[in-house]
């Protein structure tokens, strides 16, 4: 892939996967499959940015794990900084801020394929809870707090595969923060122990998503174990 130190984008594409607080998502028009916009390597991190087109949606790469989005009046979009190949193992750490004003979640963020999840462990998120309309699973205590845990169901939806069928993963942290680490190996052990499985991994990212709103994030993500 092409690398690049500074991106700037807002671009049309296809429409992704957030979970709009009437419990679908965005309308969708052409789409087939969801695809980042502007993929790459900065600094020695893999970075993603996808965005539906709607409003103004600028994405920057700074130094090291560190990255910045402003929005404004957006679709819908996913941005954000980490590792082009996820691990159970991994502790993700970071700091910065997030400042959104309406529907958006600060989250971990990634893909698995046989069988194809997408998965999402959510620190922080502005006027809408994740967890609303999910399939409670219960509660995992880590990392300083609790999240509790959802299923859903999305039905010929885009995905990295195309238009397909698959679950998505939720752990949504029940006091919102900024900044600290996040033990993913932690949240594999009750997901498998309530039979949400993760196949083989794409990308991990620490990112922004954002829907129908406005706002800025700067985040910096690193592994920290």
């Amino acid at each position: 892939m092409v690398s690049f130190t500074s991106l700037l984008v807002a671009l049309t594409a296809t429409v992704g996967s957030f979970a709009a607080p009437t419990g679908e998502l965005a309308a969708t028009t052409d789409l087939i499959k969801r695809t980042a916009v502007g993929t790459g390597y900065s600094n020695g991190f893999f970075y993603s940015h996808w965005t539906d087109g709607g409003g103004s949606v600028s994405y920057n790469n700074g130094g090291g794990g560190q990255y910045s989005v402003n929005w404004q009046n957006t679709g819908n979009f996913v941005s954000g900084k980490g590792w082009s190949q996820g691990w159970n193992g991994r502790t993700i750490s970071y700091g910065g801020s997030f400042n959104p004003s309406g529907n958006a979640y600060l989250t971990v963020y990634g893909w698995t394929r046989n069988p194809l999840v997408e998965y999402y462990i959510v620190d922080n998120w502005g006027t809408y809870n994740p967890s609303d309309g999910g399939n409670y699973k219960g509660t995992v205590n880590t990392d300083g707090g609790s999240y509790n845990v959802y299923t859903k169901t999305r039905t010929n939806q885009p995905s990295i595969d195309g238009t397909s069928t698959f679950q998505q993963y939720w752990s949504v942290r029940t006091a919102k923060r900024t900044g600290g680490s996040i033990s993913f190996q932690n949240h594999v052990n009750f997901w498998s122990s309530k039979g949400m499985r993760l196949g083989t991994h794409s990308y991990q990212i620490l990112a922004t998503e954002g829907y129908q709103s406005s706002g800025s994030s700067s985040i910096t993500v690193y592994q920290s174990a």
